[in-house]
């Protein structure tokens, strides 16, 4: 028996890492994350085109740009403020808060920064403006069933993958 070869429709399953220029690893997954490749899902710039064509047991390792992976980094998402015109329940790094746009369009952004009395919380991805390395491992590649088309989009730990 052949080995199922990546391509649209298939089902995939991968552990991968995401390191930045220095090697510290930002994110990784040890256990598998599953998808059909050319499905709902959106893989980070660069992944579908590294992992097609490759099998179960193949590892790839590929270079990210900021402009193929979570884009630039945008001023304009960034907010400085006095940290007495924020409520209390955001005053610390790693709050969530939500914004609403003129046109009623909601985003997260998340305190960055607290210092000398003023709170920055920023919109832009962690991930932002920066060159990654991605290591990827295949785990299982086969025939995608009416279950794996149901739920593709819906559990997939891969980052970017819904931005």
């Amino acid at each position: 028996m052949t080995a199922e070869i990546i391509q649209d429709g298939k089902y995939v399953s991968l552990t991968y890492s995401i390191q930045d220029n220095e090697g510290s690893v930002l994110e990784h997954s040890d256990l598998p994350v599953g998808f059909v490749l050319g499905g709902a899902q959106e893989l980070i710039g660069g992944m579908d085109a590294a992992i097609r064509g490759k099998a179960a047991g193949d590892e790839i390792d590929f270079d990210l740009p900021p402009e193929a992976g979570f884009g630039s980094h945008d001023a304009d998402l960034t907010f400085t403020d006095d940290i007495n015109n924020v409520p209390p329940q955001f005053r610390q790094i790693g709050a969530e808060v939500q914004m609403q746009n003129k046109a009623g369009e909601v985003k997260s952004f998340y305190v960055t920064r607290i210092e000398n009395g003023r709170l920055t919380v920023d919109g832009n991805h962690p991930l932002a403006g920066k060159s990654l390395r991605v290591h990827v491992r295949i785990h299982e590649v086969r025939e995608a069933n009416r279950e794996d088309m149901a739920n593709d989009g819906q559990s997939c730990a891969i980052p970017g993958a819904l931005h």
